[in-house]
């Protein structure tokens, strides 16, 4: 239950940043804020730390001010302001933890689990940032079906020792052929890309399978979305990379 509870929260996150990529201005903003405040709540849920408010809206306004940085910042490095975002936001969590004071529990898994939570968050952005450097961005289509394809395959409750090698597999089979329908991107490429992006989320299955089950409806969203996240700011950087 709890693969399938991640898996579809991730499907069901990614489904909805394509398709709001090809919407709008406003909507893709409007769903870049939604889900970095429902990951910026979740995570802390999810990480089993204290202090789950304050660390919280931190994380969710790192990822909502990336959100806003990508839709208007100048071109064309749109990203550029996404470093200062992150430093700012590690260093609230440490602020937050000094405040909390010497000798409180869990100090150190609440530092590093956080801190990490701000980059999630923030790299979320580079999906909003990938479809405004091409306007028409293959790359999205490319990593959303690619990811779509080991989604579905991560929510079957098998060990990792076959979903994995099988998601690398089929991850860099769904890379050549997205690429053959939405681009002229050549086969060797996409299927290392699509090859990435399974191994990336493969590596959060791998994470959600190995901690302790999931107490809170939250934190079991915010897993699921953070793979989807985690790949914002790698399919902005390809994008850019394949058109200069």
């Amino acid at each position: 239950m709890k693969t399938w509870s991640v898996g579809m929260a991730g499907l069901l996150g990614l489904v909805t940043i394509v398709a709001a990529s090809y919407g709008p201005s406003g909507l893709s903003v409007f769903v870049g804020v939604l889900f970095s405040v429902l990951f910026g709540y979740g995570w802390p849920h999810y990480l089993g730390v204290p202090a789950k408010k304050t660390l919280g809206v931190v994380i969710a306004l790192c990822g909502s001010l990336s959100v806003l940085v990508a839709r208007f910042a100048p071109g064309p490095d749109i990203l550029s302001g996404l470093p200062v975002i992150m430093a700012l936001g590690i260093i609230a969590v440490f602020v937050i933890q000094l405040i909390r004071g010497t000798g409180q529990s869990h100090r150190l898994e609440s530092t590093f689990g956080c801190v990490v939570g701000v980059f999630i968050a923030s790299v979320g952005s580079g999906w909003i940032a990938a479809h405004r450097f091409t306007q028409e961005s293959a790359m999205t289509w490319i990593a959303g079906i690619c990811a779509v394809v080991v989604l579905l395959l991560s929510m079957i409750p098998w060990p990792d020792r076959i979903i994995a090698p099988l998601g690398l597999l089929l991850g860099a089979l769904a890379g050549p052929l997205a690429a053959l329908l939405f681009s002229d991107l050549h086969i060797l490429p996409a299927a290392v890309i699509g090859a990435v992006i399974a191994a990336v989320l493969l590596s959060f299955r791998r994470l959600a399978n190995i901690a302790t089950p999931l107490g809170h409806v939250a934190g079991a969203v915010a897993m699921g979305l953070a793979p989807v996240l985690s790949l914002g700011a790698m399919v902005y950087f390809i994008d850019k990379l394949l058109v200069t």
